[in-house]
């Protein structure tokens, strides 16, 4: 599945110039990268976001959010956003912020 490039565009400009942020083709879509942790992406036109496992509970029952299933199984720690879910540019900065928040709480990647 491709991914929609507009909105990898603007998840790129929430995340704005890091040195440690990478881009990566994952899943079918892209993967944007915090010290080689996944913290968010796109496929489709759904964007990915990495939550905290305390915080995946909460994060699925937002609207228009829902569990990440891409084998057929829900994997934890990451949901989708459905486009309603980031319409405006507030609603996207606030998802991607959530994610950033979670994945530099974690150790880089060597």
């Amino acid at each position: 599945m491709a991914y929609d490039a507009t909105v990898a565009d603007r998840v790129r400009r929430c995340l704005g110039r890091r040195r440690e942020l990478t881009e990566r083709k994952m899943f079918g879509g892209i993967s944007f990268l915090l010290g080689g942790r996944m913290c968010c992406g796109v496929i489709g036109d759904d964007l990915v976001i990495r939550v905290s496992p305390q915080g995946y509970e909460q994060a699925v029952r937002e609207p228009h959010a829902r569990p990440m299933d891409f084998t057929g199984r829900p994997l934890r720690g990451f949901v989708y956003v459905a486009p309603a879910g980031y319409q405006s540019d507030k609603a996207l900065m606030r998802w991607v912020q959530r994610a950033i928040a979670f994945v530099t709480t974690l150790p880089k990647k060597p």
